[in-house]
């Protein structure tokens, strides 16, 4: 497996999970447009646009670093554009930009809602379809989304409806748009079963303790890049969960993904129950 010279477009590559991607693909000599907003340091969030960019090229591969805000049109066409001009194509986009706030109907703000609907589901669905003429080109395309089985439980919204239908809203893209470019180009969406220690986790919802019971980033990266050397006129239309997924393609040992092996490992939103942990893993 390999993606020498593949281009591959990345939604919040500045850090974590899109930054993982980027370097692991970064390692086989891949270029990729780091497509965030990030292009000055804040204040809580590490990494930028050309810190990220400075990462991958240590890695081995070629970076362009884009400032894009994926909710307007006209910055994600123009970053594609540049990435083609760069790189002379693109083989791969991953939606990984994501906004979250899980919260109840009374306490979602109108002004958050529609952020996180504009990110996710609409993000993902400009993105996709800014790079799908492109993607058309290639030799094997594929297309991921960050984003969960399409599992309907009433739980998974009734604690925070806003921020499921957004989430959701992306794996529908995935599904749709899987069979409507069947034989042509994958789509897939990608999901942890547990926290994944990133600044989501560490600001927005457990802190510093929840992040010591998280897997790190690198356990998506290994996922999607599998995925990315699967044959995408085949494998395509799937909602993988990470560690299912390796344990299929022969992963046995899981403990290296841990932040603190010494501390249980938090579940994460949207895994349905019919999808059970491999062997030997252990959630909560």
């Amino acid at each position: 497996m390999s993606l020498a010279g593949k281009t591959l477009f990345i939604t919040g590559a500045s850090r974590g999970i899109g930054l993982a991607i980027a370097l692991k693909a970064a390692k086989d000599g891949a270029n990729i447009a780091v497509a965030a907003k990030t292009a000055e340091p804040h204040k809580h969030l590490p990494g930028t646009i050309y810190s990220a960019a400075a990462e991958i090229e240590a890695a081995g591969g070629r970076a362009l670093p884009l400032v894009v805000d994926v909710r307007d049109e006209a910055s994600v066409y123009d970053a594609v554009e540049k990435t083609v001009a760069a790189f002379g194509g693109i083989d791969i986009c991953v939606n990984n930009a994501s906004a979250i706030q899980p919260t109840g109907t009374e306490q979602t703000e109108m002004k958050r809602f529609d952020l996180m609907n504009q990110v996710n589901a609409r993000g993902t669905f400009l993105t996709s379809k800014a790079c799908i003429p492109h993607l058309k080109k290639a030799a094997n395309p594929h297309v991921l989304a960050l984003s969960p089985p399409l599992d309907l439980a009433p739980h998974w919204f009734g604690r925070h409806v806003a921020y499921s239908m957004a989430k959701y809203g992306m794996s529908l893209c995935m599904l749709g748009m899987s069979d409507e470019y069947r034989g042509q180009i994958a789509f897939n969406g990608l999901w942890p079963r547990t926290g994944i220690a990133t600044a989501a986790i560490q600001f927005a919802l457990a802190g510093d303790d929840g992040m010591r019971m998280c897997r790190t980033p690198e356990i998506m990266a290994d996922a999607a890049y599998a995925i990315f050397n699967k044959q995408a006129s085949t494998f395509t239309g799937n909602f993988l969960i990470d560690d299912s997924f390796l344990y299929g393609e022969g992963v046995r040992d899981f403990e290296p993904y841990r932040v603190d092996p010494s501390r249980p490992l938090m579940p994460d939103f949207f895994v349905p129950e019919d999808m059970p942990p491999p062997p030997g893993v252990k959630i909560g």
